[in-house]
């Protein structure tokens, strides 16, 4: 028997999902993994979870919120295989997918510092600062305080002042 992909079916939401979500998730995990191509297969098992759950999703939070908690997950997972932390992985931001303008040397020196950062902050810097996210997004996809990301995001801006102004010969004093 076929199956049938009406206008609301499981596949066509999931299709919609990687048009509108995959290369912001692509961006983080990217990000998140410092390998490329291990980003690739994180997105794409992303994708698989959510084609799995997609009949539980009770739309809670929205869809980019529930696909992006799901991509960190697996990003962790991947992080913490036993193989993983003995590759030499590097990414720079040349590496990063397609940007809709081009990074200018500015945009690049921030990347790498944000990068950089310990995860908990780099974690909130991602979300809200490169995917656009809301605090209140943020907070539901790390299940932590709205309170949380702004003090996470606090700390990670004066970290980010502190490196940028000591690399610019600026007395970061």
């Amino acid at each position: 028997m076929e199956t049938v992909k009406g206008p609301d079916s499981k596949e066509a939401r999931i299709e919609r999902m990687v048009n509108l979500y995959q290369l912001p998730l692509l961006r983080l995990c990217i990000l998140y993994l410092h390998d490329e191509e291990q980003a690739k297969d994180a997105v794409q098992e992303t994708f698989i979870k959510a084609y799995r759950n997609l009949d539980s999703f009770r739309a809670d939070a929205s869809e980019k919120t529930w696909l992006t908690r799901i991509a960190i997950n697996t990003c962790k997972n991947v992080y913490r295989s036993g193989w993983f932390r003995h590759v030499d992985r590097s990414v720079s931001v040349d590496m990063m997918a397609e940007r809709a303008a081009p990074a200018d040397s500015g945009d690049r020196e921030l990347t790498e510092e944000i990068m950089n950062l310990p995860v908990k902050l780099k974690e909130v810097a991602l979300l809200c600062w490169l995917q656009g996210m809301t605090y209140e997004e943020t907070a539901r996809t790390l299940g932590i305080s709205r309170q949380a990301v702004a003090s996470r995001l606090n700390r990670a801006r004066n970290k980010l002042r502190f490196a940028l102004e000591g690399r610019d010969g600026h007395d970061p004093a």
